[in-house]
């Protein structure tokens, strides 16, 4: 730097009135520690975080919503969703000064010290670790069906062993820092995630339309249907749920007054969405197209042929499926640590990292074990959480937070959307529950 360096350049904005052991703490938790992310990252970062086993589901999702209202919630989903994080982005330094490194902070600014820490934390949580179970649960099933296709002569394996085998991987990458030493993992991720769904599409196509292929809704029955549609909200729901840890990714930027981060991370933004939509709307159209009502709840089910792309197809969902969990586990990490070291005054470092954290999986691991019912669970937790933190809480936060004028645009935007995600909530689980509940009925312990 040499003697003319100016007055003690702050390095990003939270500097200011933090002591030396704050300091330190906050170098070593996972979301602080490093800000030194390229914009591409937050692309990587967030096709990871969204483009979900979810894609894989959408098929089945549209066979229960039908074309017209099922095209038209992917779309709707994709601009409002498109347009909450763009708000997350632009209230990460909305205060001078300050950066809201996580959401928690962002919902303390918007509700109050206390009440802030209640509304989110909880949601959050729930989001981040059921995500990671459902993530078991699929990495697991894409194991088992990988080993089927490739050996169907084997001994028959359990789904048991498969989720432990997975989660195995995840007892060594879970022990890597920070977003920026799993970026590698995360970019696997996303070109795996754009991969498999190009297979589920291609094959679709090159399968064709099926003979007597009907478009009507699957089920007989009146109540059947109903809560098919509502079931379906929540998978599209789980589909576009990336909002949880946007401020953690955006927070691995680094910002300064002059460029702040929010113009990298939106350009990140915005290629992920492109790359996200070429990944839903040809799986979600053509695997409706060519199969119908009848579509399994994973597309790669219905595709039986060619065994090796199927195959291969499984195995790039794993991969995705290892960048994904780890992406959602990092702020519970965060949350974990930050509990253990500021409130239970634990000293930072690897010992305490080690068990923290290979406790947390073996936890995410035999709940999946325990209850691997794949798309119920999507439907249920996707209405519950996924609707709020994504379509909603960064709303009532902008009207908190900006106080836009009654009745202008922006008031009204945002209460529209409020209102879609407020009856999304209600609506969706409900028909989660009840996929959950006709599952259960015939499913065996440990099987």
């Amino acid at each position: 730097m040499g003697t003319q360096a100016p007055p003690t350049p702050p390095e990003s904005y939270d500097i200011g009135s933090k002591s030396e052991k704050e300091k330190i703490v906050d170098d070593w938790l996972p979301i602080t520690s490093s800000r030194n992310a390229k914009w591409w990252y937050s692309t990587f970062h967030n096709v990871t975080a969204m483009v979900g086993a979810g894609v894989l589901s959408l098929p089945y999702a549209m066979s229960e919503l039908g074309w017209g209202p099922g095209i038209a919630i992917l779309i709707l989903s994709w601009i409002i969703t498109l347009y909450t994080l763009w708000q997350m982005v632009e209230m990460h330094e909305m205060v001078p000064g300050k950066r809201f490194d996580r959401y928690h902070e962002l919902g303390q600014e918007a509700f109050g010290e206390k009440l802030g820490l209640w509304i989110v934390v909880p949601q959050q949580l729930v989001v981040e670790v059921s995500v990671n179970i459902v993530y078991m649960v699929t990495g697991g099933q894409s194991l088992k069906k990988f080993h089927d296709l490739v050996c169907p002569d084997c001994k028959h394996i359990k789904q048991t062993y498969f989720i432990m085998i997975f989660a195995s991987v995840h007892f060594v990458l879970s022990q890597l820092p920070n977003f920026n030493s799993i970026s590698g993992v995360s970019l696997a991720a996303a070109v795996m995630s754009l991969s498999y769904s190009t297979i589920a599409w291609g094959a679709s196509v090159e399968k064709g339309k099926q003979e007597n292929v009907e478009y009507g809704y699957p089920s007989s029955s009146t109540a059947g249907t109903v809560f098919g549609f509502l079931s379906a909200l929540g998978d599209v729901a789980f589909a576009y749920a990336g909002h949880n840890v946007v401020l953690e990714i955006q927070a691995t930027i680094p910002s300064t007054p002059e460029k702040p981060s929010k113009k990298p991370m939106w350009k990140g933004v915005v290629v992920a969405y492109i790359i996200v939509a070429l990944c839903y709307f040809p799986v979600a159209l053509i695997g409706y197209w060519a199969f119908g009502n009848s579509v399994k709840d994973n597309i790669l089910l219905s595709l039986e042929k060619p065994t090796w792309l199927i195959a291969m197809a499984n195995m790039m969902v794993v991969v995705h499926v290892i960048g994904s969990y780890q992406i959602y586990a990092m702020p519970v990490f965060d949350m974990l640590e930050t509990m253990l070291v500021k409130r239970l005054h634990f000293p930072p470092g690897l010992m305490l990292r080690l068990i923290a954290r290979s406790v947390y999986v073996a936890l995410t691991m035999f709940i999946a074990i325990t209850f691997p019912f794949f798309s119920g669970l999507l439907g249920f937790f996707g209405g519950l959480v996924f609707a709020p933190t994504t379509y909603f809480l960064p709303c009532v936060m902008w009207l908190a937070i900006y106080k836009p004028k009654v009745g202008s645009l922006s008031w009204f935007t945002n209460w529209v959307c409020i209102i879609l995600g407020f009856l999304l909530m209600i609506l969706a689980p409900i028909g989660g529950l009840r996929q959950i509940i006709l599952d259960a009925k015939t499913y065996k312990f440990y099987s």
